[in-house]
């Protein structure tokens, strides 16, 4: 069998099918837009989010929670683009990396390690490299059906 980006690989596509699959990127795309959404709202406004869900606010860990919350965000969103689970991961997980980083940079003054933000910057780079390589390699494979852009 010829596999093509068009080819189902887990079911047929029947009509039950094409809605459930609709459905479920629906919910991920609401997902992944709300958390997107939590997760700036603790990075901008620590006080008023620790408010609301009712802890102590601690401005860098609520920020880093944002910066996390982000990087989920934006993984769900990247799987309703991509198809390739490693790229995914990888496009998540930099996006919450470099939100951490940010976090450090300007919590600078409230503790920790003068050389976390750099550690993790560096993290960050081989991240993105690792990423530019993955999506690279996703253009040379023909008709693999994992390629980012098809979905």
């Amino acid at each position: 069998m010829n596999v093509t980006r068009d080819t189902p690989r887990y079911a047929p596509r029947t009509a039950g099918y094409q809605v459930a699959g609709t459905l479920i990127k629906a919910v991920v795309g609401i997902i992944g837009l709300l958390t997107v959404g939590i997760g700036a709202w603790s990075s901008v406004d620590p006080a008023s989010f620790a408010a609301l869900v009712q802890f102590p606010p601690h401005t860098h860990f609520l920020h880093d929670i944002g910066a996390f919350q982000v990087g989920i965000g934006v993984t769900l969103l990247l799987a309703l683009l991509w198809e390739d689970g490693i790229a995914v991961a990888l496009g998540g997980f930099l996006t919450g990396n470099t939100l951490h980083v940010m976090s450090h940079i300007m919590d600078n003054h409230l503790g920790g390690r003068p050389t976390d933000w750099l550690l993790l910057s560096i993290v960050s780079l081989v991240t993105t490299a690792a990423l530019a390589v993955r999506l690279r390699q996703l253009r040379r494979i023909p008709d693999a059906g994992s390629t980012p852009a098809s979905g």
